[in-house]
């Protein structure tokens, strides 16, 4: 599916000696790695709430991300206005995604979160055509999301709005990707961007967080959230892209959403309900057939 990659830019710089060290290992099992990485960190992450709050958390994380990026990328400061505003932008809105989505996953499941979040790049995939056959995928994708949300009880109402706040903000990151790649080289735009959306955060993690953010240990948690969820990931998917083709890189990427339900229920023991784990995988299934059914660019 197209877009999906380019969520894992906002997590992390280029970490090319690590990449390095994978290469000996199959590409899909690399793509699978990664996924695994992220969830775990996110996991990871939940626990971390009760001491730094979900807002505290994200601004660990990006501000961790930002410090690593500028000290790798060393970016100019010399740009045009215009470069700029892309630049704020593409940063604002990694900011409100990461904010959004740690909001999400700190009233419903992680699997239930990233099965709603992962609307925002299917729409994206979906929306570019107008085929009909990409319209059922749609269709299936958000009768798996209605058919999450009601069984069981339902999910908590707060957590629902974020995880579709973090969809909506994950298409418009994947929409503005495209043009801060078309301004800036490498990832010197990237770490500036992370300035913006590190900024966005900051006063929503002092407010929650304080002094906290400060903490040693703390401090050594957040890190560990950066390295599974930003350095790992994207130095396993920067080496399976040299290797597999776009399109299948997003095929193992639909698998998204069943990963962090298992990581859920494995670390954090969110159990689903076996309708809601029916739902998980019509995401998935949805997310699969429009990356097949997708025509390639030309």
């Amino acid at each position: 599916m197209e877009g999906v990659p380019e969520r894992r830019l906002g997590r992390s710089g280029p970490v090319t000696l690590a990449a390095k060290a994978f290469g000996a290992i199959p590409p899909p099992a690399l793509v699978l790695l990664g996924v695994v990485s992220v969830q775990v960190g996110a996991a990871v992450a939940k626990q971390l709430f009760t001491q730094a709050g979900a807002a505290g958390t994200v601004t660990l994380r990006l501000l961790l991300a930002a410090a690593v990026l500028l000290l790798v990328w060393r970016p100019s400061l010399r740009l045009d206005r215009r470069t700029y505003a892309v630049i704020a932008g593409y940063g604002l809105v990694l900011g409100a995604m990461n904010l959004t989505f740690y909001q999400a996953i700190k009233h419903i499941p992680l699997g239930a979160a990233v099965t709603i979040e992962f609307l925002g790049p299917l729409a994206v995939a979906v929306l570019g055509s107008r085929r009909w056959l990409d319209g059922l995928w749609a269709l299936l994708a958000a009768a798996g999301v209605l058919l999450l949300t009601r069984v069981d009880g339902g999910l908590a109402l707060p957590g629902v709005l974020f995880a579709l706040a973090a969809a909506v903000c994950w298409a418009g990151y994947i929409l503005l990707a495209a043009a801060l790649g078309s301004r800036t080289s490498d990832g010197k735009g990237l770490a500036l961007a992370m300035v913006f959306g590190a900024a966005l955060a900051l006063p929503f993690g002092v407010a929650e967080a304080g002094t906290m953010l400060l903490d040693p240990v703390v401090l050594i948690a957040g890190a560990a959230v950066a390295l599974l969820s930003s350095v790992i990931p994207y130095s396993l998917e920067l080496e399976a892209l040299r290797k597999i083709p776009p399109r299948v890189f997003g095929i193992l990427m639909s698998l998204e959403p069943a990963v962090a339900a298992l990581a859920g229920l494995i670390l954090l023991h969110e159990a689903l309900h076996p309708a809601q784990w029916v739902a998980v995988f019509c995401v998935v299934l949805a997310s699969v057939g429009a990356t097949r059914t997708a025509r390639p660019e030309v």
